[in-house]
């Protein structure tokens, strides 16, 4: 049994890795900023294992760093960091960008991921173990026009993630970081302001990978031999090529 933090666990990748891995009986911190939801997903997952809640904002390092110091004792020893967390807005070129949107994503996707981290590898170096699972996107490894910002913020998660295995493999601390291709989940509806009809359009004509996809991916990287370190794990849809290749059946 393992102790696991999950960042962005009320819904998508979050919610469906935390389900899987509290079947798997482990005790899980579910962290996100809708308070309803968590506690609906803690009273559901209560049924397989231990969980318990914390309500921040990753964009507020003040609040990130009382919930984690709010912990109590017997959950401090946090084996597994799962960085989910993050959002796109808006599909625009930089010259029609709206900056509230880069603010959004460059807090949210880099700045929210090393303020949830900092306590956390600090608490993990002191016990000499650990592993951090940092969620990046396949728009890390080719940017696409009038997604740039998006893309940038998904680089500086590679980056920090490289950084990251650098600075902690002596200490016993694994470091993995995915790159999801297209999963339908609420991404396009959020970076499209709640237009349902046109982020349908982003999965239509093939089949997108789903959240579970990807909550299997990140099970297989917690559970193989304490040996293995799966440092980078990319993951498409059968029908995506590449970043920004996509055959569609219409």
């Amino acid at each position: 049994m393992k102790t696991i933090f999950i960042t962005g666990a009320t819904s998508g990748i979050g919610k469906a890795t935390a389900i899987l891995l509290a079947k798997q009986k482990n005790k899980i911190i579910l962290c996100g900023r809708n308070k309803t939801v968590l506690e609906e997903l803690k009273s559901e997952l209560s049924k397989e294992t231990e969980v318990i809640t914390l309500s921040f904002d990753v964009r507020n390092s003040d609040e990130v760093f009382e919930a984690i110091n709010s912990l109590p004792e017997n959950w401090k020893n946090i084996d597994v960091l799962i960085n989910n967390a993050g959002n796109a807005h808006g599909l625009d070129s930089i010259a029609d960008g709206n900056p509230d949107d880069w603010n959004a994503m460059m807090d949210g996707n880099v700045k929210g991921l090393l303020y949830v981290s900092q306590p956390i590898i600090k608490l993990m170096k002191e016990k000499g173990n650990g592993q951090i699972i940092n969620i990046s996107s396949v728009a890390a490894r080719q940017t696409y026009a009038n997604g740039v910002v998006y893309c940038a913020s998904k680089r500086a998660v590679d980056v920090i993630s490289e950084g990251m295995r650098l600075e902690l493999t002596e200490f016993g601390i694994r470091v993995t970081n995915i790159q999801p291709g297209a999963v339908e989940t609420d991404f396009s509806k959020v970076r499209f302001r709640g237009d349902g009809d046109r982020a349908a359009t982003v999965y239509a004509g093939y089949e997108p990978l789903i959240a579970e996809d990807i909550a299997d991916a990140i099970a297989y990287c917690i559970n193989v031999p304490e040996r293995v370190s799966i440092a980078e794990f990319t993951i498409y849809p059968k029908a995506q090529a590449e970043p920004r290749t996509i055959y569609r059946n219409v």
